[in-house]
């Protein structure tokens, strides 16, 4: 019994009753003996039972034959389900001995977006759960030990993981990186059918009419709307949906270049006239609205009240307003630490970057103004708008793409590391 310390789940004492030979009544006075479950794994403090085994194989088995494949031998499945839960249990004592938690509201968040991603709202998610003869509860408690998983291997892992500004280089001057960063063009297509044996006098009347549909288009007339006529030529095609310009049929690549956003162009191929909508573009030029700010932080504490704050940051301003110097006040008052010693500077932002109310009072400050106090989470501000313009972040989105597929690579790698570290590591004895 010293392999199992400090056990003290019902769960436990159950299997640890089975494992010393002891045995349960269906009641207290019967002499019938019963086997509760059975212990198939000792991992460090914890334990792996039959009845776990089974119910996630069950569970592997529907998923492979839901998805077609073909079903690995039993063995090889056993051992495989058996590694699985005790890579679970060794990351879930590491997430007891970190004290992960996961709030209630985080764990709200994830069950609500499990139910919109299979188009449902929860509670009729829950109910199709339960109607399977599944318990909800138990559901929602396996997304939680889900999520602490996932916190420690984050935190075990990324740590790990560094890209460098030249790693990005290098990926981006191969083909594989050019095509991953080429602009994506959603794209909406219209078609007049002509055919061999239209005469010239019907296909100057199909361009005609193409021509017209497009000039409707063009003073206002949403694209769907105009293509939906039937009268008195049908079109056909449609939404072709996000594709890169290698993706694109040839027809439409020399033109969709030209066109944008918003814009609607015309086409003639073998196959009749086209109307092309380009409904939207990612990845090419991307102009954001950039301002250029400083601020002054005063924090409420345990011996400044929260109006004593804003009092604070309203006689700052108005001493800024009657001429001294705003770098200074800013050095000596603001409670910013990352941005007092540079008198308050936070240099170019982009929208989304700031807190709402924060963002708010930057958008309605003129460029030189001081805007009154302003309440954020870290407490009262007041801001300088000192300049603002329109700048180009498609580069930076680029980059940030290839960070973020490179980091993915290397997660992957260090993860299967790390997993094997802890396996190694851990006091498992299988039964």
């Amino acid at each position: 019994m010293s392999l199992l310390p400090a056990v003290t789940t019902i769960k436990r004492h159950l299997a640890i009753a089975t494992v010393m030979g002891l045995a349960f009544t269906a009641s207290l006075v019967s002499a019938q003996v019963q086997t509760i479950d059975k212990v198939v794994a000792i991992v460090d403090d914890d334990i792996v039972l039959a009845s776990e085994l089974v119910e996630r194989l069950e569970a592997f088995k529907i998923g492979i034959q839901r998805r077609g494949m073909e079903m690995p031998d039993e063995e090889a499945l056993v051992k495989e389900t058996l590694d699985r839960l005790i890579l679970e249990s060794i990351q879930l004592q590491l997430a007891d001995r970190y004290g992960v938690r996961i709030p209630d509201a985080q764990l709200d968040d994830a069950m609500n977006r499990l139910a919109a991603q299979n188009g449902m709202t929860l509670e009729q998610f829950r109910g199709v759960v339960e109607g399977e003869g599944k318990s909800f509860v138990e559901m929602r408690d396996q997304i939680r030990q889900e999520m602490m998983i996932q916190r420690v291997q984050q935190g075990n892992v990324s740590r790990n993981i560094q890209i460098s500004e030249q790693e990005v280089e290098n990926y981006l001057s191969t083909e594989e990186g050019q095509l991953m960063t080429q602009p994506e063009f959603h794209i909406l297509q219209a078609l007049v059918a002509v055919s061999k044996d239209d005469s010239s006098k019907e296909v100057a009347a199909k361009e005609a009419y193409i021509d017209g549909v497009l000039a409707s288009i063009l003073a206002g007339n949403p694209f769907e709307e105009a293509v939906s006529r039937l009268e008195p030529y049908a079109f056909t095609g449609g939404d072709l949906g996000w594709r890169k310009l290698p993706e694109i049929p040839s027809m439409f690549a020399e033109i969709l270049p030209t066109l944008k956003t918003g814009d609607t162009g015309k086409v003639q191929s073998g196959s009749g006239f086209h109307l092309v909508y380009l409904a939207d573009v990612r990845g090419r030029e991307q102009l954001v609205q950039q301002t250029e700010v400083r601020h002054i932080l005063v924090k409420p504490t345990e011996v400044m009240t929260d109006s004593e704050a804003e009092a604070l940051t309203a006689e700052l301003r108005q001493r800024i307003l009657d001429g001294e110097d705003f770098t200074a006040l800013a050095k000596k008052y603001s409670d910013d630490i990352g941005s007092a010693q540079e008198g308050g500077e936070l240099g170019w932002t982009s929208p989304g970057q700031m807190v709402p109310e924060f963002e708010s009072a930057m958008a309605a400050t003129p460029k030189g103004d001081i805007s009154e106090p302003v309440r954020s989470q870290f407490g009262w501000h007041i801001l300088q708008v000192t300049d603002r313009r329109e700048q180009d972040v498609s580069e930076d989105m680029r980059r940030r793409q290839i960070m973020g597929y490179l980091h993915d690579q290397k997660y992957q790698e260090e993860l299967e590391a790390w997993l094997r570290k802890i396996r190694d590591e851990a006091f498992v004895d299988i039964k």
